[in-house]
């Protein structure tokens, strides 16, 4: 009898032991899950034949669940319509796809805004993943209105991982989108343009303006009357840029948004500029450029080692003029008071292009950030760094690291041969009379002028070489030791933007 009362006083001891383990466990998981922050949100795709990894694009929109979770575990769930996106993109053979969602109704994703429909971009034909997202970033900088938000996620279909993907609101009409007016008067007052060269495709609606052809982005299927408005307008705009005065040209084109947009492509050297992808929007009388979209294929990321055609050299090259010959730039880059306005805009954001690339600049504390969110995407995606998707695609590096290197040292060339073509004024730090050294001679400019004696050429900020703010005995004591090659904590010698 004593006996059967341990047997049971064990078993109630070891059920009660389990049943207090899973409770721990499960409390455990739950806290884990509410209180860990996600490095990148998370969108998880299930959709309704379990067919998503394998979709095609003209497949079309199929039904799926979505659940986005943000960085604080916040969750959004919700059906949506989904279909493989793009053209180049969608080839059958690009295993890394990219697609488009759609809600039913409007909803605000990740604080972006509120939207129907969003883009996922694979950023597929690009090792580096960080073209697009760059060129945004310096899109936000040049202050180019309805740039899309972006946000770097992480994507699972049906229970595949796809790797990182970028989370953009596609170019479209919309009040968080771009904000235009596509209904009054029958639908004939604004609009928004995609420039497309040679694309065919069904349910589109194109038309060619002064030997341009374009895309009536919104609205999507304009009727014949608003077509007509459309083309009368833009042959107006058009001849009016070959044909008329600054102010004239001033009265249908917003000339800031076309020079920040200049700016960014010239910069960027992005092969599509010729092609597709260019967007504009008509709005309140004129009209604009912008916003951006698809810089994959920038920042020398053709193949230039294959192709000698001037389209790949002239992308591939770090030196050259670019986004002059191309789509409706051909008809104003040869007025010199628009490539004013360029380098207007180049000096005034100098110093944030020059930080793209250096280091500790935007490229290293982005891949400081999401460094281990790459190093996944490659080793568990769908697609590795050395795969090579596209003829068309510069062949990736072996390496990421490689392929990383190779964009900041373009991005370096290409501002280099821009601060020369656009006569951006350098000098040496510390070169006071700017005759190209670094000497003596220029600390003795510093004392004379520092006991009120008139010196001829004293270029100011050279001759600040500590930065304080002001020119005193103690730069020209830095500058002597420099001279003498006695170690000084300051940049004396290097380059220097003059402002």
């Amino acid at each position: 009898m004593r006996y059967k009362s341990y047997s049971f006083i064990l078993c109630f001891l070891i059920i009660f032991s389990m049943l207090l383990s899973v409770s721990l466990t499960s409390n455990a998981e739950e806290s884990s899950d509410k209180d860990t922050k996600l490095e990148v949100p998370r969108i998880t795709v299930v959709t309704e034949d379990g067919n998503g990894t394998t979709l095609q694009k003209a497949d079309g929109y199929v039904n799926a669940d979505i659940t986005i979770t943000d960085n604080d575990g916040a969750v959004l769930s919700d059906k949506v319509s989904f279909k493989v996106r793009g053209n180049t993109t969608s080839m059958p053979h690009i295993v890394k796809k990219a697609y488009t969602f759609k809600f039913d109704k409007k909803k605000d994703v990740l604080g972006m805004g509120k939207g129907k429909k969003w883009a996922l971009i694979a950023n597929a034909f690009d090792p580096t993943l960080l073209r697009n997202y760059t060129a945004f970033e310096l899109a936000y900088e040049l202050g180019l209105e309805y740039t899309s938000n972006q946000k770097f996620v992480e994507l699972w279909v049906d229970g595949s991982y796809r790797g990182c993907y970028t989370l953009y609101e596609p170019v479209q009409e919309g009040k968080d989108r771009v904000d235009i007016d596509i209904e009054s008067n029958d639908g004939k007052k604004d609009f928004l343009l995609e420039y497309e060269a040679q694309r065919v495709e069904d349910d589109v609606t194109y038309f060619t303006v002064g030997g341009l052809r374009f895309i009536s982005s919104e609205p999507e299927e304009p009727n014949d009357d608003q077509l007509q408005y459309i083309v009368d307008t833009m042959t107006n705009i058009i001849s009016t840029l070959r044909n008329g005065s600054k102010e004239e040209i001033e009265a249908v084109i917003d000339v800031s948004s076309f020079s920040k947009y200049y700016l960014l492509n010239e910069l960027f050297k992005t092969y599509d500029f010729d092609m597709s992808s260019v967007f504009f929007y008509y709005k309140n009388g004129k009209l604009f450029a912008g916003p951006p979209w698809d810089y994959d294929l920038s920042t020398g990321n053709v193949n230039g080692e294959t192709y000698n055609s001037y389209r790949i050299q002239s992308a591939y090259k770090t030196d050259g003029a670019f986004a002059a010959s191309r789509n409706i730039y051909k008809f104003i880059s040869d007025k010199e008071w628009f490539i004013d306005a360029v380098k207007d805009e180049y000096n005034t954001h100098y110093d944030y292009i020059e930080r793209i690339y250096t280091d500790g600049g935007l490229l290293d504390s982005l891949l400081q950030e999401y460094g281990d969110l790459f190093d996944r995407n490659y080793a568990q995606g769908v697609a590795g760094v050395r795969k090579h998707w596209l003829n068309l695609q510069k062949p990736p590096l072996p390496t990421y690291r490689e392929n990383y290197d190779y964009l900041k040292n373009w991005l370096n060339a290409r501002n280099e041969w821009l601060s020369e073509y656009y006569e951006v004024p350098f000098g040496l730090l510390g070169d006071v009379n700017s005759d190209g050294d670094v000497d003596v001679s220029d600390a003795a400019l510093i004392l004379r002028k520092q006991i009120l004696i008139n010196v001829p050429v004293f270029t100011e900020v050279l001759a600040d070489v500590d930065s304080d703010g002001e020119t005193t005995v103690l730069d020209a004591t830095f500058i002597q030791r420099y001279d003498i090659r006695v170690e000084t904590p300051y940049k004396i010698g290097e380059k220097l933007r003059i402002k």
